[in-house]
């Protein structure tokens, strides 16, 4: 029986890959990188082990489709509301200006003003795998400086449609109206609007209808259909694939589905990703790379330097600090994937002569490698661009309008410094100031500084990675610092520098996972709280409750875990409390308080008439009135308005109990 093509190549792949990404990773190498470098040695230009470049090629597409899917699932229609200004503006000044210097490049060289403006479409586009790739693993897309990417290379995809159409205009084979362009332009822009009208209306009922089948195979065929189909339905009206499959993903981050439908993408996304840098790494010709290294070599540095200058001066002139602008730009300078595309249909239409093809494709290729490394140097570069534009004096801080936008922070005093307005932001602050606990807030996206000083909220647009800036907050005076952004190495950095400024200070950061405890602890946090090891203690506890354990033993548990800096999660070594050790539980009762607030039915009662023993089971061992307390109070004893009960009893008494005081109260939660 003849073995497919295909099955032998991608066998070829996974066994040239594994080996690579193995030495790769144990150098603590990018797994990109060494998926590419597979590419290069097992390509048409390398050893020649693949014969059906096309049918991989294919493959790798699918990747890039997941790659987005998986994406748009973290932003929502919302998020992309909030990121219209990145997408319009930071977007559209980066296309049109590296457009415009690259033309101008192109023509000071003898190009004509055709191949010039093709050259500048080539360069404007920027790699969305490899970009979200890198920031995925790094946790940074949702970072500021991630942001900033991802609105920019949104538009960049959006752009691609122009560029596709005014391809034969500037190659002069076809005589085209501005008006006719303008029209096709307009067009796919209002298809891109039905299109994403009409998955909002449908998918999420869609997948509705489909959970109730209650098949993980059902539903697995259905999320792969709409990945897949929506891809498909953008490339009929010249919009890329790509976009389609991110366009579904955001749909559905609205729906109950999308941690469900991340779940089942991920192993495929996974794989067919990788078949993706691969066949970039394919494309290479090292022999001509070796003709004419140092022409390449000249064009991959301007190629990087100069997107780097120019997403660095949009992301500035955006509002945003040096040091968020610095690592937009160079998580930005490289070359997409869509630019291979553009590139053989300018050859097509005799815009991209056969040497500049292959130079320009070493030179992309070689940027593309490159991409890992500077994103993940990008925070040092960043800092110490920052560093060399300000001088961090007093008198800079107040007078510059550079990255330092603060109202004034003076007479705070005993204050908590809230770094970051996201949800977990917002409901600090909000209970904060319910409680009249005086508190000053930091953030990086001028958006949100804008639209929460309209609402009179105490917030400041600075970057809590410098130092004058947490002085200006008065860090030195403040009792607590609470980081709630999603930055894992402004985190860190914030930590320190708090710290040295204030070694007094409290510091409890927020982050996404348990891994990354012990190094914050070591730079001076004193409380790291991992979203997924709160999740795991919300799970055991309500798993507790449902079992009847009483409310104290669940507390301890919990009091427990936190005290071993979540050792228990971390190691399998710590060993557990006995939940039926006779030290926590005497008998499996428990005590319970709730205070008595005017719409409680038990306001006027005496215990006597009120009978609570006999209703729950419960007795009633104290009342907390005014300051005094009373030692069991008798039948005559008459409950009045802000009183403090104590009760005593097994859980499912004081549930029932619970259910008479405050007849309100969510029984089996823990709200009373």
């Amino acid at each position: 029986m003849h073995t497919p093509q295909l099955f032998g190549d991608l066998l070829i792949i996974f066994l040239v890959s594994v080996p690579v990404a193995f030495i790769c990773l144990r150098l603590k190498l990018p797994l990109l990188v060494g998926l590419m470098l597979t590419g290069i040695a097992i390509g048409p230009y390398g050893f020649g082990l693949i014969k059906d470049v096309t049918a991989v090629e294919m493959l790798a597409e699918i990747g890039v489709m997941l790659l987005l899917f998986t994406i748009g699932l973290e932003f929502s229609l919302r998020r992309l509301a909030e990121m219209k200004r990145l997408v319009l503006i930071g977007g559209g000044l980066q296309v049109l200006i590296t457009i415009g210097v690259a033309a101008g490049a192109g023509m000071l060289r003898g190009r004509s003003l055709g191949q010039a403006v093709f050259f500048g479409f080539l360069l404007a586009l920027s790699s969305t795998a490899i970009v979200l790739k890198s920031y995925v693993e790094r946790n940074e897309v949702d970072s500021p400086h991630g942001r900033a990417a991802v609105g920019i290379l949104l538009f960049q995809d959006i752009s691609i449609v122009f560029m596709l159409l005014a391809v034969p205009l500037l190659g002069g084979e076809d005589i085209v109206s501005f008006t006719s362009i303008v029209l096709q332009l307009g067009g796919s822009l209002l298809a891109l609007a039905l299109i994403v009208l009409a998955a909002w209306l449908i998918l999420p009922r869609l997948l509705k209808q489909i959970a109730h089948l209650r098949s993980p195979e059902a539903f697995l065929l259905t999320v792969v259909l709409l990945c897949l189909g929506m891809s498909w339905i953008t490339s009929q009206f010249g919009l890329s694939l790509a976009l389609g499959a991110f366009i579904a993903g955001m749909v559905i981050a609205d729906s109950d589905y999308s941690h469900q439908v991340t779940t089942e993408v991920l192993p495929f996304r996974d794989v067919f990703n990788s078949l993706f840098f691969v066949s970039i790494g394919m494309l290479l010709s090292v022999a001509a790379l070796a003709n004419d290294v140092i022409i390449v070599g000249l064009l991959v540095i301007g190629l990087i330097a100069g997107k780097a200058l120019i997403v660095w001066a949009i992301v500035r002139i955006l509002g945003y600090p040096q040091r968020i602008a610095t690592m937009a730009g160079l998580g930005l300078a490289q070359i997409g994937e869509f630019s291979f595309v553009l590139a053989k249909a300018g050859q097509g239409a005799n815009l991209l002569p056969e040497t500049d093809y292959q130079r320009f494709l070493a030179a992309s290729i070689i940027s593309m490698i490159a991409t890992p490394f500077l994103i993940s140097v990008a925070p040092t570069i960043g800092h110490l661009v920052q560093s060399i534009f300000k001088d961090g004096s007093a008198a800079d801080v107040d007078n510059s309008e550079d990255d330092i936008h603060l109202t004034s922070s003076g007479g705070l005093q005993q204050h908590v410094i809230i770094v970051g307005y996201g949800l977990n932001g917002r409901n600090l602050a909000r209970v904060l100031r319910a409680v009249g606990v005086p508190y000053v807030i930091l953030e990086l996206d001028a958006d949100v500084v804008r639209r929460a000083k309209g609402k009179g909220e105490k917030i400041n647009f600075g970057d809590a990675t410098r130092r004058e800036v947490l002085l200006h907050a008065g860090i030195e005076q403040a009792w607590s610092l609470v980081l709630a952004m999603s930055d894992p190495a402004a985190a860190r950095r914030t930590v320190d520098l708090a710290h040295k400024l204030n070694p007094k200070l409290h510091i409890i950061v927020r982050t996404r996972y348990v891994a990354e405890i012990t190094e914050l602890f070591s730079l001076g946090a004193n409380e790291v709280i991992p979203e997924e090891f709160e999740t795991s203690i919300e799970i055991f506890s309500r798993v507790l409750h449902r079992y009847g354990t009483p409310r104290k033993v669940i507390e301890q548990q919990i009091g427990r875990v936190r005290q071993q800096g979540y050792e228990m999660l971390r190691s399998a070594a710590s060993p557990a409390v006995p939940i039926n050790a006779p030290t926590i539980d005497l008998d499996g009762a428990s005590t319970e308080t709730v205070v008595l607030d005017a719409s409680s039915p038990v306001i006027g009662k005496n215990l006597g008439e009120l009978d609570l023993r006999g209703q729950s089971g419960a007795t009633v061992i104290a009342v907390v009135r005014d300051g005094d307390t009373k030692i069991s109070p008798g039948a005559n004893y008459e409950l009045k308005e802000n009183d403090t009960v104590v009760l005593l009893g097994s859980s499912k008494k004081l549930d029932r109990a619970m259910s008479i005081i405050r007849p309100e109260t969510e029984v089996g939660g823990f709200n009373a």
